[in-house]
């Protein structure tokens, strides 16, 4: 977590607090998943990168569509000034969220994340007034690297990514982790990542949230489950495909 010098740094986010205006039902989805009533009740402190691990249906797309909502933006993904949305389907948990900020730090961000990027592009190729590519004549992965190449991704502000993975390449992989971990040493952007990926989830410096039913610990990269399943599927794929395969 942040030490006391980067608690005053200009960070899009300097802490995440419940809303004490609102009261979502305990018994009731999104607070039936460990990890969302967790971050009501306990808050978080995103250092300048955080990165969300955790099997499907632990909260990860919950929670960072509720972080992205509460600080500002559009929920299918875009910056402050999208407004494209081609179906409702967003929880109430942003609404339960606080956005402190940091001193003097931007209100500028961006988010994507993979089951709506068709919807963005389409939305970009659609407004867009040539300074960008035909996002859609490109593959996903192509499309993906030459949004954060844009100059969406310059600056301060906060940057966040669900499943960026979606469509990379190993070396694809590798050339965005080295993007965030450009866009996070800069005084006044903050990273936030959900991911099933062993290769982003090693962004240096990033704080690891591993998420499960119980809620989010932070943890290692070494520790996590997903990383110690690859090495062992690349060590012998039999051992678990036999499982699988009569």
């Amino acid at each position: 977590m942040p030490g006391d010098a980067e608690w005053m740094q200009p960070l899009p986010i300097r802490r995440i607090t419940a809303n004490r205006e609102v009261s979502l039902p305990p018994g009731e989805w999104p607070m039936t998943l460990g990890p969302a009533a967790q971050l009501v009740r306990d808050g978080l402190v995103p250092g300048r990168a955080t990165v969300l691990v955790g099997e499907n249906g632990t909260g990860k797309s919950t929670i960072m569509e509720a972080i992205t909502m509460a600080y500002g933006l559009n929920a299918e993904g875009g910056s402050i000034h999208a407004s494209h949305q081609t179906w409702t389907s967003e929880s109430m948990l942003h609404t339960a969220l606080r956005i402190e900020r940091g001193p003097g730090a931007s209100r500028w961000g961006y988010f994507v994340r993979a089951e709506t990027m068709h919807g963005l592009f389409t939305f970009l190729d659609s407004t867009q007034a040539g300074r960008d590519p035909a996002f859609h004549r490109l593959s996903h992965g192509e499309s993906f690297l030459a949004l954060v190449d844009t100059g969406r991704f310059r600056g301060d502000g906060l940057f966040v990514m669900d499943e960026p993975e979606a469509g990379l390449s190993f070396t694809a992989q590798l050339s965005l982790v080295g993007s965030l971990a450009s866009l996070a040493r800069q005084s006044g952007t903050q990273v936030i990542v959900a991911t099933h990926s062993p290769i982003i989830a090693a962004l240096p410096g990033a704080t690891i949230l591993e998420l499960d039913e119980d809620g989010f610990h932070e943890t290692t990269w070494d520790d996590l489950d997903v990383v110690d399943h690859h090495r062992r599927f690349l060590q012998g794929p039999e051992r678990y495909l036999r499982h699988l395969v009569d």
